[in-house]
């Protein structure tokens, strides 16, 4: 792109939308210097190499790690070889490296730290119809409790509807 104003190349391109009408100005570091414009010493994909050059650095104080390789005490795995492997020794890795697991876990699932992926088509109901029947239970007894018996007979036939029977 070249300078509106001279045939140098432009190191400001402005889109300025007004009432639906667009307007762009290209301006060489000359004229931007005249208009007012405020251009860096250095090309920008300079200025973000220095600064992603920074962010290991910035990255690595920030964290906190143990001073030395963090073990299982039950198995004696380290954590660097379940990076390696991707597979935990023992029930106490998972204590050993909590931590650790929760952001591995976390970058698995997109930023959840339980499960949230897809549920087979043949279960897809089962775990609304299981809160639904636990809350309903939960309800039942309050019901028997204060008397409500009614009440109670109503919440019966819906636990009966959803497949399972009141006890």
């Amino acid at each position: 792109m070249k300078c509106d104003h001279c045939d140098k190349p432009a190191v400001v391109h402005e889109v300025v939308i007004r009432n639906n009408a667009t307007h762009e100005v290209r301006l060489c570091a000359e004229h931007a210097a005249q208009r007012g414009y405020q251009v860096p010493a250095a090309p920008v994909t300079q200025l973000l190499s220095q600064f992603a050059g920074q962010i290991p650095v910035l990255a690595a104080s920030a964290r906190r790690e143990p001073a030395g390789p963090v073990r299982c005490p039950g198995c004696g795995l380290a954590f660097a070889e379940f990076r390696q492997s991707g597979v935990l020794g023992c029930p106490g890795c998972y204590e050993a490296f909590m931590p650790q697991l929760g952001a591995v876990i976390e970058r698995a699932q997109a930023g959840a730290v339980h499960h949230a992926g897809r549920v087979p088509p043949r279960m897809e109901g089962m775990a609304d119809r299981a809160a639904m029947r636990s809350r309903l239970l939960q309800e039942l007894d309050a019901a028997v409790a204060a008397e409500q018996y009614e009440r109670a007979a109503r919440l019966r036939d819906q636990l009966q509807g959803l497949g399972g029977g009141a006890s």
